[in-house]
C-alpha cells in the first residue's frame, strides 16, 4: 500500500523546500494585480456609460429638432404651442421635465432665431433644441482639465424651408 504526504500534492508546498523558495512562488499574484487594476477598470466603465447617456440625449435632441422644424415648416403647432409640444415629446422624463442629476432643466426649444430665418414661403426656419448635461463629478478627482467637462450643452438643430406662411407657429424660445 502506497501512502503520500498531504503536502506533496501541490507545487511549492513540499516540506523539503526552503522557506525562501516557498515565498517566491507566484500563487496569488493574479488576484493582487486584478485588485490593483479594478478601480481603474470600474472608472473607465462608468465614464463610458456616462458618455453613452450624453450621446443618447444628443440623438434625442436632434430628433426633436427635426420634428419641430418639420412642424414649423408646415405651420402646424399641436396644442397651439410648438415649443411646449416638442418639449413634451422628449424621449425621457429628464428631457421633458428636468429635475434629475444629469439634466436639471427641461430642454429649451427655439424656433426661427437664426440669421436668415424669415416668415415668407421658401425662407428657412430653424429649430434648436438644447439641454445641459451634467457629467458625473469627475472634476472632483483633482485632475487638471476635467473641471471643464463637468457640464455640457447638448444641441440639436434642424432647418427646413417654410411651405406656408407662419400663422400658428411663433418664433422665440420656450
Amino acid at each position: 500500500m502506497q501512502t503520500s504526504s498531504p503536502n506533496t500534492s501541490r507545487p511549492g508546498r513540499e516540506p523539503g523546500l526552503p522557506l525562501h523558495r516557498r515565498l517566491h512562488g507566484e500563487s496569488g499574484a493574479a488576484i493582487v494585480e486584478f485588485a490593483l487594476i479594478l478601480p481603474f477598470l470600474v472608472l473607465i466603465i462608468i465614464l463610458i456609460l456616462d458618455f453613452g447617456r450624453a450621446f443618447n440625449y444628443w440623438v434625442s435632441t436632434t430628433h426633436l429638432a427635426s420634428e419641430g422644424a418639420r412642424l414649423a415648416a408646415v405651420d402646424n403647432a399641436p396644442g397651439g404651442d410648438l415649443q411646449a409640444y416638442i418639449r413634451g415629446k422628449g424621449g425621457t422624463k429628464e428631457l421633458r421635465e428636468g429635475g434629475s442629476r444629469w439634466v436639471s432643466d427641461p430642454v429649451q426649444v427655439c424656433v426661427g432665431q437664426d440669421p436668415g430665418d424669415g416668415d415668407n414661403v421658401g425662407d428657412p426656419v430653424t429649430v434648436r433644441v438644447t439641454a445641459t448635461y451634467h457629467f458625473l463629478p469627475i472634476g472632483s478627482l483633482g485632475i487638471d482639465g476635467l473641471d471643464d467637462l463637468a457640464d455640457m450643452d447638448i444641441h440639436g438643430s434642424a432647418t427646413m424651408r417654410r411651405e406656408v406662411a407662419p400663422n400658428n407657429v411663433s418664433s422665440g424660445c420656450g
